[in-house]
């Protein structure tokens, strides 16, 4: 982020907002987008103003930041996340879970110039990747342990934009050379992983291997057919095909109970 970095400040202070704006009033190629004294408030903002980092102050009433990140929705302009609280505890937690910093009260010039700073550092593929990662923390799984937890947020390109997706939106993952494309109902998507990156973070769901150049959601598989004695076509719900080998095709039949 090079050019004039467009910042949102969120926290249900105003002299907290106060403060902050009047340092940030002071900080070259910074543009204050608004401010917003609660969370749904701030959802409003990030869609209509499209911040490129915003300060969240993570204990608000009704609707803490946690949740305005767990809220933001496939298709929204995603902004690097930056913690604000006076809560040491809370303020490590949300950085590890993938805010690009956190900022304690009361919050001094020299810890805000460094936020800022990381901000700039951070495109627009790292800053989706890391609201992906709170969302799965701010909205958890009946599984114990953060390993066992599924993989809630995929992260596509689709043209300029980082889109969050679901893991269940996704019908397929498909390779072309160096290219990995995320098929959904609608759309193809550029992933911003691996095909193999993939497939290990997704080994504890839906999703299988079923050719060296395809991952596939077999909840979407509706048809499976006979090619040769050694190859199978399966057919997914939004009709698309994939030719998978005899023994990868009886592991899915088995997955599938067929």
């Amino acid at each position: 982020m090079a050019g004039v970095l467009k910042i949102l400040i969120v926290d249900d202070e105003p002299i907290a907002r106060r403060i902050l704006r009047e340092e940030l009033e002071t900080f070259a190629r910074v543009e204050i987008a608004g401010e917003a004294e609660n969370g749904e408030a701030a959802l409003r903002k990030i869609r209509s103003e499209k911040p490129d980092l915003v300060l969240l102050d993570l204990q608000m009433p009704a609707m803490g930041g946690l949740e305005v990140v767990r809220r933001l929705k496939q298709g929204t302009s995603l902004p690097a996340i930056v913690i604000v609280t006076a809560w040491e505890q809370h303020a490590i937690q949300a950085f590890e879970a993938g805010a690009i910093d956190y900022l304690l009260k009361p919050v001094s010039r020299e810890r805000l110039e460094e936020a800022i700073g990381r901000a700039r550092r951070y495109s627009g593929r790292e800053a989706a990747e890391r609201v992906a990662r709170i969302q799965e923390i701010a909205d958890p799984g009946p599984a114990d342990t953060p390993h066992d937890r599924p993989l809630r947020k995929i992260v596509g390109r689709l043209g300029s934009e980082y889109i969050l997706l679901s893991a269940d939106e996704v019908f397929a993952f498909q390779s072309e050379g160096d290219l990995v494309w995320i098929v959904t109902a609608r759309n193809k998507l550029l992933a911003t992983q691996t095909l193999k990156a993939l497939e290990e973070k997704l080994g504890n769901t839906s999703f299988r291997r079923i050719h060296r150049n395809a991952l596939v959601n077999i909840d979407q598989v509706r048809k499976m057919s006979t090619l040769t004695s050694q190859r199978w076509l399966v057919t997914l719900s939004n009709k698309m095909e994939f030719v998978v080998s005899k023994r990868q095709a009886r592991s899915i039949r088995h997955l599938l109970n067929w």
